[in-house]
């Protein structure tokens, strides 16, 4: 098939991006190269796909509607896997403007150009900060989200009724996935497990916030790109589906791991919780198992050595 991939110079997109390009599909990435992190980490994550003849970049921002047309006219694309996004609950809560703007507007950019080139199946990343803090657990797709707590969780619930619209005006099939705290090869410096291990190994003081008592979903990048390769083949009509782990641990907990796979004590400094902040994700996974086949099977103790292999070896210091 002929896949766009939009965000593919980040951390999901990018391991994407190579699964795609070893299945031998042809694959075109949009990525803004957003200075939100070190722009040098996402050219790295490219660098494997560079090397395939199947393979195109356009540095593109989605909010570029003129630049982003003529893409949609030169490329006859089957499939578009939406990941790119404006990312992260605490910055948002700060400049919560740009969120609305790249999530949704983007968004909408995106879809505009699926109507116009007649492009019937997306694929769409959400996120379970949807969820906010929903009492019931597992979280279920069909619980109420109606009640975010950050400004980036509003503009997903945002970009999930905006691909409802879609569907219903123009026929597009979409599977938006909810994905549960990715972690792995290729992790943003921003995200938890990142500052864990970069704290652990240069003996620097690691803020718990919650007290450490906030529990997570943690979900290894490789079971999440097994259930957006498995929504490319069957997207048909509209679904939200979790995707997760389904197994919840606690910040403390996952510290501990941490220590135990680096073989050093942790320095860390409590704090009460956050804005925006949620206690607990857990993912009800139901759905996906019935409707793709969805199966993680990577436990949070062999995640976390894999993702330490990729910290120690490969990463941009």
């Amino acid at each position: 098939m002929n896949i766009l991939v939009t965000g593919g110079a980040g951390f999901i997109g990018s391991n994407l991006v190579d699964k795609l390009l070893d299945l031998g599909h042809k694959v075109t990435v949009i990525d803004s190269f957003s200075p939100f992190y070190n722009v040098a980490i996402k050219r790295k994550n490219l660098e494997r796909a560079l090397q395939y003849d199947t393979f195109n970049l356009y540095e593109v921002d989605i909010r570029d509607h003129e630049n982003l047309s003529e893409i949609f006219v030169l490329n006859d694309f089957e499939v578009v896997v939406h990941l790119a996004a404006k990312a992260g609950v605490r910055p948002s809560i700060r400049i919560p403007r740009p969120y609305f703007d790249v999530n949704v507007n983007g968004t909408i950019n995106i879809l505009e150009e699926c109507k116009i080139h007649k492009i019937k199946k997306v694929v769409w990343a959400s996120s379970s900060s949807v969820y906010g803090n929903n009492k019931s657990v597992p979280f279920k797709e069909t619980d109420s989200v109606d009640y975010p707590i950050s400004p980036y969780a509003a503009s997903k619930k945002a970009g999930e009724l905006v691909c409802h619209n879609y569907h219903h005006l123009y026929g597009i099939n979409i599977f938006a996935l909810r994905f549960f705290t990715v972690y792995g090869k290729r992790n943003r410096p921003d995200m938890g497990m990142y500052k864990f291990a970069k704290a652990i190994q240069e003996g620097k003081t690691i803020q718990l916030y919650g007290n450490g008592e906030p529990r997570r979903d943690f979900t290894y990048v490789d079971d999440i790109l097994d259930g957006v390769i498995k929504s490319i083949e069957k997207v048909n009509g509209f679904e939200i589906i979790n995707l997760g782990e389904s197994h919840v641990i606690s910040v403390n907990e996952l510290v501990a791991l941490f220590e135990k796979k680096m073989g050093k004590k942790a320095i860390t400094q409590k704090f009460d919780m956050q804005p925006g902040d949620v206690l607990e994700t857990y993912a009800d996974i139901s759905k996906a198992k019935r409707i793709l086949g969805y199966n993680p099977s990577t436990p949070i103790e062999a995640g976390i050595e894999k993702m330490l292999e990729w910290f120690v070896g490969e990463r941009i210091h």
